[in-house]
């Protein structure tokens, strides 16, 4: 998942339902929660070089001769099941 293009969608749809209010979302405002919204590159998480594709993984790990690690889980993404 693209987590900035994820904030950065989510902040577009903020600003389109926000513009339906007779106020809006001024440009400040906007910037303000933009950079609040960011997600750090500092967390550790944010290096590990994580794959979408299982060919991808798999041929990355037969060049780097390394193990593939899968995260599966079956259910609602949010945990609301």
């Amino acid at each position: 998942m693209n987590f900035p293009g994820f904030v950065s969608a989510l902040c577009l749809a903020f600003s389109a339902v926000s513009g339906l209010f007779a106020e809006g979302l001024s440009e400040a405002e906007f910037q303000r929660l933009h950079k609040k919204l960011q997600v750090s590159g500092e967390k550790p998480w944010r290096t590990i070089p994580w794959k979408i594709s299982l060919l991808d993984a798999q041929r990355a790990a037969v060049s780097e001769k390394k193990p593939i690690f899968i995260w599966a889980m079956d259910g609602h993404p949010l945990g609301c099941t």
